[in-house]
């Protein structure tokens, strides 16, 4: 019955992570109007003649990671303990 199970087991599993997977937010650069946020008009003039015209953007001081690196590193020692688990299920057991 066990091996019956596995197939449904594995098919619900990839269908939880492309689940998950679609929550995640793309990395487009624009604010909806089409520009980069940083972006200014005329930047290439308003600092001076002979200036660099490719800079990059000012982030500011950015989003707190503080959740997703817990969340990722949670979700990496879920993962390592299973693989632990698995490996020492299956390894044969010394004969005594």
């Amino acid at each position: 019955m066990a091996v019956t199970r596995r197939p449904l087991l594995t098919a619900t599993a990839a269908g939880t992570l492309l689940c998950a997977l679609w929550f995640v937010p793309s990395a487009n650069a624009t604010d909806g109007t089409g520009t980069a946020p940083g972006a200014a008009v005329g930047s290439a003039t308003a600092a001076g003649p002979g200036a660099d015209s490719a800079t990059l953007a000012d982030t500011g001081t950015g989003i707190d990671t503080t959740p997703y690196l817990l969340g990722g590193v949670a979700f990496l020692g879920i993962g390592a303990g299973f693989v632990t688990y698995s490996s020492r299920r299956t390894s044969p057991q010394p004969a005594v």
